[in-house]
């Protein structure tokens, strides 16, 4: 991959010289080799990303424009971004190991679907709506922008992530500073590239790298109105403590041990591509994969049987390889995390029975293979940490009510999956689970339907109507019986 090394950062709309020598270095996950450094942000680099973000919601028109105004304006990076599709699944797939065959759609495709839609959707939207009151008279509620949001997005899917806050944050008229994870800053400097080749403002987005420093201070940062954070569970609760303290609104989207529960009438051979992308996708890292599997005792051999050989048959290759179904873990940090997981799992006493090392032949990357468990319990480590890895563990239970004990048995309640031949079953078993999401003989995220976690696994929600709404705040305005006449500024 050839990369031309940034010299700086993107902020107030133009490329700004780092306030150190500081440099992050890029690697690629799929050999261990350094491929590029960039500049690693200060304090002092986030406070001017803030400043340009308070001056462009403060003295601009962004935040007052119409709502079509601003959905022309995304539209344009919506274009921009499509015109980089390939730069930026390249520089994702070789930053973080995820399959291009992935790369080339979620990273690529959605965030600028994810643009034409909340610009759809929020031009669609009244800003102001007048409402009959209780006891008589009128109140004019008013949708307005939250103000300057501080997004730190993660490094499994940089893109889509970020675009999970961007896009319904700008349809707002919100404006704010990007803070990408260390590992995955390759892909935010073709993001800026695209900006800058669109109708966006100069300082409504504005993107600093930096490691844990660095977003300690953006989120305490007093310029912040929000904070949105993808992320471990562990950082979630400490961002969470600090806007609490500060009475600052945040939306924490944060990790996941979710379970797939193979109900005794599944044809689980037959939905072996639907289950790979609810458990294994993008090699074990995504939050809300199933790898929590539950199946009937009167099938649990064969269960684990299925699952044995589908894991030995999966392609495990540089991620660049369009045939490559599992790639590299994304540092080597990383894969040193699984396998000491895989360790403990056996500790424990699972049972490997596919996987559990390095490819054979592969002598550089950070490869885990597919990974199956059996003979685990629900207590056992692996069944109760987030291992963000290829590793499913294969627990067994004995009737409907113990598989749904089970899989409520957990701290965490982000998605989830049950399997069978019978829909409504399905979704009767489904109801049952505690979690923010869960699919039926599929897990696919629906630009249109809430995502989110409860318990330990998040607070807020992303996508759908309720995406744009927490970039949103309300005001009322209380009126007598007098009749009202519609301002030719309602709509700003």
């Amino acid at each position: 991959m050839t990369i031309t090394e940034p010299t700086g950062f993107f902020i107030d709309g133009d490329w700004t010289a780092p306030s150190t020598p500081r440099r992050i270095d890029i690697l690629d996950a799929s050999t261990g080799r350094a491929v590029a450094t960039v500049p690693e942000a200060a304090e002092a680099d986030v406070d001017a990303a803030v400043a340009a973000a308070r001056r462009a919601f403060d003295d601009s028109w962004w935040s007052s424009w119409r709502p079509e105004q601003r959905a022309k304006a995304i539209y344009s990076l919506a274009d921009a971004l499509d015109a980089r599709a390939g730069a930026t699944a390249q520089a994702v797939s070789t930053q973080n190991g995820m399959p291009i065959s992935i790369s080339s759609v979620t990273e690529s495709v959605i965030p600028a679907a994810l643009l034409r839609y909340y610009a759809d959707l929020a031009a669609g939207q009244p800003v102001e709506e007048h409402r009959a009151g209780f006891a008589g008279g009128t109140t004019i509620v008013r949708r307005e922008p939250i103000g300057v949001v501080a997004a730190i997005v993660p490094w499994n899917f940089p893109q889509t992530l970020t675009f999970f806050k961007l896009a319904p944050l700008l349809a707002a008229g919100c404006t704010v500073v990007i803070k990408p994870s260390p590992e995955t800053v390759l892909d935010s400097y073709v993001l800026a590239e695209a900006i800058a080749a669109s109708e966006i403002p100069a300082g409504v987005i504005n993107i600093v790298p930096g490691g844990r420093d660095v977003g300690a201070h953006l989120v305490a940062h007093p310029g912040v109105d929000k904070v949105a954070f993808t992320g471990s569970t562990a950082a979630g609760r400490a961002i969470g403590e600090v806007c609490g303290r500060l009475i600052r609104p945040v939306t924490l989207e944060l990790g996941g041990k979710s379970a797939s529960i193979v109900l005794d009438d599944a044809d689980l051979p037959s939905l072996l591509e639907q289950f790979f992308a609810a458990t294994l996708m993008n090699n074990g890292q995504t939050c809300y994969l199933g790898t929590r599997v539950l199946a009937p005792r009167s099938r649990y051999s064969e269960t684990v049987d299925i699952l044995t050989d589908f894991a030995r048959s999966l392609n495990v290759g540089n991620a660049l390889d369009v045939t490559t179904q599992i790639g590299p873990l994304a540092t080597a940090n990383q894969q040193q995390r699984v396998q000491n997981y895989i360790s403990r799992g056996v500790a424990d006493g699972g049972r490997i029975t596919a996987g559990g090392g390095t490819p054979a032949g592969v002598d550089s990357g950070w490869f885990v293979e597919p990974t199956i468990f059996d003979n685990v319990d629900n207590s056992h480590t692996i069944a109760r940490e987030e291992i963000f890895g290829p590793v499913l563990a294969v627990i067994p239970y004995t009737d409907v009510d113990e598989a749904v004990a089970i899989a409520n048995d957990s701290d965490f309640g982000l998605g989830g999956t049950v399997w069978t031949s019978d829909q409504q079953r399905g979704i009767d078993v489904a109801r049952r689970v505690q979690t923010g999401s869960i699919g039926v003989n599929n897990y696919a995220l629906d630009f249109c339907s809430p995502f989110g976690g409860i318990k330990a696994s998040g607070l807020g929600r992303e996508l759908g109507p309720e995406g744009l709404a927490a970039y949103q705040q309300t005001k009322s305005i209380f009126l007598t019986d007098t009749p009202v006449t519609e301002s030719k500024d309602a709509e700003q």
